[in-house]
């Protein structure tokens, strides 16, 4: 099996339980003395094998290899891509099967990482994954007060637009996010505004 491991939590002694998003599902493996192994972090795409035993305890992971990319070694884009991979384990946290989706596009942006600047890609798949999800909010009305939007608009979590006296946050001119949430691409939003876009991001899906 191959996956990406959205969590790692100590279990006893240098044991660990390791959360993978693989293709169809997103489990919870033991790992003995797993704490004894660098392969073992938040992010890493992996190759292994599980053992099961007879549902008297969740599965072992065992054989595991690192099946890794360019960019692993680059300490900017490995902090971006550790912190954009937690959102998935938080967001399907209560999720055992799901949709290739997920796993698809962890791969396909994880491809891209070290060719295109990383809080751009890790942008353009939050849109995708909220547009997967049907919660790309772009109806021209506050989701605070309920009434019609200016030319300038404030963003919460997910993206949701608002007044920006609503919530009293930064403000972006609302064509420029309205053709973002359709394109799905950054190209043409400036440096200063991915920067805000990227922290809004990590408040979660």
């Amino acid at each position: 099996m191959r996956g990406f491991i959205l969590n790692i939590r100590k279990a006893k002694n240098e044991d660990v339980i390791v959360t993978v998003l693989s293709k169809e599902s997103v489990q919870d493996y033991y790992r003995f003395f797993g704490a004894r192994h660098s392969i073992l972090q938040i992010g890493n795409f992996i190759d292994f094998e599980v053992e099961n035993n007879s549902g008297k305890f969740m599965p072992k992971i065992r054989k595991i290899s690192h099946l890794g990319f360019p960019w692993l070694f680059w300490t900017n884009h490995l902090l971006i891509w550790q912190n954009f991979i937690k959102l998935f384990n938080t967001h399907l946290k209560d999720t055992t099967e799901i949709e290739s989706f997920y796993f698809n596009l962890l791969l396909i942006i994880a491809k891209k990482w070290d060719k295109q600047h990383p809080k751009r890609l890790a942008i353009e798949g939050y849109l995708n994954l909220l547009e997967h999800e049907g919660r790309v909010c772009h109806n021209n009305f506050c989701y605070i007060c309920e009434e019609p939007l200016d030319k300038q608009i404030s963003l919460m979590r997910a993206y949701i637009p608002t007044h920006p006296s609503c919530i009293y946050a930064k403000s972006y001119n609302k064509n420029q996010i309205f053709k973002l949430f359709d394109t799905k691409s950054s190209i043409n939003i400036e440096d200063n505004i991915v920067d805000e876009l990227y922290k809004i991001l990590l408040k979660g899906l």
